[in-house]
């Protein structure tokens, strides 16, 4: 039905379609219209955790957990909510998200806009979710650079029993300053940090939560390999590549083109691919990897687990094709 009823939703500007479309969603699934279908169709092993199949939802669809069962009705394999940051944060100003048809691409600027880690807590356990969940944290805007560590930890200390396992999202252009983050020195003291804290926290527990991190497309072969080398250095269990892109050249003339934040969809692709392959290269079979980016068709899923990735992630090809892209994924992927 989705394709009938995407015109309407495109009159409104982008925002407000999101969230009407995820309102309906949770009606549609109320009333039985979202029988889960053909979701056992590639049984994949994933940082230790049994998936039904390998093509996820990515972050930022479902910031706050408050959709997680009907999204997961859809057929994905696995589930990430977020980015949740310590406090409730209203983001940035509107309008902060644009969709682009033409490209099948959407901007967005939207700050890790979130009502907080308990929030999310209180969602999931609401939701009473059996599937694999992952946690997508980050640290709020108003925290300086040199304290974003205590951000993430107390995410992962209030997200650690709720999920099957935590991303560390290092790579959103939309927070000040977040992805230097990304550098050698950086980046091994912050992991390191949530390494230490996920090893305390295992043994508290009884229970070992995996932890991923989340890198950017724009980032050359010398700092693809210094992530790789930290990764592996601090035994990380998982890495996802990539995030949104702040390059638009793809976009030409496009009026759109000089709005500030992210883009993704179709144009991130080719970048994204690009460094999924070194990745997997450097990496030498040590972690495995989630690839995101540019999935508007089922075989650009099948492309990504060729070059390498142990599953997918999408998120804007929703916006421009809706459910049909997940069973189309989940066919190219069997």
């Amino acid at each position: 039905m989705y394709r009938f009823i995407r015109p309407l939703l495109f009159k409104f500007d982008a925002e407000t379609a999101h969230h009407r479309t995820l309102c309906a969603l949770k009606q549609a699934h109320r009333f039985g219209l979202l029988p889960r279908t053909g979701a056992h169709t590639r049984p994949t092993r994933l940082m230790g955790l049994d998936l039904p199949n390998p093509v996820g939802l990515a972050a930022g669809l479902d910031k706050n957990g408050e959709y997680i069962n009907e999204l997961a009705a859809l057929g994905f394999g696995f589930i990430e909510i977020g980015t949740v940051t310590p406090k409730p944060q209203a983001g940035n100003p509107k309008p902060r998200l644009f969709r682009l048809p033409g490209h099948q691409a959407v901007i967005n600027r939207m700050g890790f806009n979130n009502h907080g880690i308990d929030a999310a807590v209180a969602n999931i356990t609401r939701s009473g979710f059996q599937g694999v969940l992952g946690i997508n944290i980050g640290k709020n805007a108003a925290t300086p650079l040199e304290n974003a560590a205590d951000d993430y930890l107390i995410c992962l200390d209030k997200a650690y029993a709720h999920a099957a396992y935590i991303t560390v999202n290092i790579s959103s252009p939309n927070t000040k300053n977040l992805r230097a983050l990304q550098g050698g020195d950086e980046l091994s003291r912050l992991l390191d940090a949530l390494k230490n804290r996920q090893a305390q926290l295992a043994a508290t527990h009884g229970r070992y939560v995996p932890l991923a991190v989340k890198i950017a497309p724009d980032l050359d072969e010398s700092q693809i390999a210094d992530i790789a080398h930290v990764v592996k250095n601090v035994e990380m269990d998982g890495i996802i590549a990539t995030n949104t892109t702040i390059d638009k050249s793809a976009l030409g003339a496009h009026p759109l083109a000089g709005e500030a934040g992210g883009l993704s969809g179709a144009p991130v692709r080719t970048r994204s691919n690009a460094v999924l392959k070194l990745l997997v290269q450097h990496l030498d079979g040590r972690l495995p990897v989630i690839g995101v980016g540019g999935i508007t068709e089922g075989r650009h899923a099948a492309e990504k687990l060729a070059l390498g990735a142990d599953a997918v992630q999408m998120y804007s090809g929703l916006v421009f094709r809706g459910p049909e892209l997940v069973r189309e994924c989940l066919a190219h992927c069997r």
